[in-house]
């Protein structure tokens, strides 16, 4: 896609931009409203339930429900607790139905239970779509296979670059084809952290990074997870300053792969001399 800062149908039918906000980082509700009043209608309501978030929805919902799409998540691989969890989601945000059920951190198979669980809810009309995220890629195969999800979301960017190889190309053989949701653009902060950096490499900015994510011609979504207003407001910008460039791209991965290579677990060398992110 050429125009980041376009209308798109998540999952078939959800209108919604290609930027949406998760309340991990505890952002409050004025800001959350702000954004819906600019489009940006996907609330990520999952991880960490913050009460920012939950104010916003709740604010809105009466009047601008039919606008909105809002995200629950379970991590249960039980299923025995899932519903229950996901209608005191229900009950905290006043809504009546979640747009997107996530079935989260799925590092194997889905349990019986649990997709009985999710399924049950989506016949129920409760859940519109259900979508599955999983941190190790090689499950991503059985998961659509399935058959069972319209959304998957995967963590992408320049250092954990994976997905390139490992998932986007089965979407080609998946039909219908699933939207792709992705997240952790940032790498937790440290690809915009001059610390971080490779000599001779300037640093990026987070719009650089949700960019990089977005120029992926399988990637319909990026989550941004902001703190504080000021930096929604700078985030939202990547969605006007539209596709990197080849040159911006080959920048990117020379970035991601220096700090790939400096990962807490495997360079104490780095994070402990005079250039480590510490100092």
């Amino acid at each position: 896609m050429t125009n980041l800062n376009e209308t798109i149908k998540l999952a078939g039918n959800l209108a919604t931009r290609r930027m949406g906000i998760g309340a991990d980082a505890g952002i409050g509700a004025r800001p959350l409203e702000w954004a819906f009043e600019r489009g940006l209608n996907y609330f990520y309501w999952g991880t960490r339930r913050s009460p920012g978030m939950k104010q916003a929805i709740r604010n809105l919902a009466p009047s601008k429900r039919d606008e909105m799409v809002i995200a629950l998540q379970t991590y249960d691989v039980t299923g025995l607790a899932s519903a229950h969890t996901f209608h005191r989601g229900l009950r905290q945000l006043n809504i009546d139905y979640a747009d997107v059920l996530i079935l989260g951190k799925r590092d194997g198979p889905v349990s019986r239970r649990a997709q009985d669980s999710a399924l049950a809810l989506k016949d129920a009309g409760l859940v519109k779509h259900l979508c599955i995220s999983a941190h190790d890629r090689s499950h991503y195969r059985a998961h659509l296979e399935s058959g069972l999800y319209d959304i998957i979301m995967v963590r992408y960017n320049c250092a954990h670059a994976g997905a390139e190889h490992e998932v986007f190309p089965l979407l080609e053989q998946t039909s219908p084809r699933p939207s792709v949701i992705v997240y952790n653009s940032t790498r937790w902060g440290h690809l915009f952290d001059p610390k971080w950096m490779p000599d001779g490499e300037r640093t990026p900015e987070s719009t650089h990074l949700y960019r990089h994510a977005l120029t992926h011609p399988d990637v319909d979504m990026v989550l941004t997870a902001p703190a504080t207003e000021a930096q929604l407001v700078a985030n939202v910008k990547a969605l006007e300053q539209g596709p990197l460039d080849a040159d911006e791209m080959a920048w990117l991965s020379r970035v991601g792969k220096h700090v790939h290579g400096l990962n807490p677990s495997t360079n104490w060398d780095f994070l402990f001399s005079s250039r480590g992110p510490g100092k």
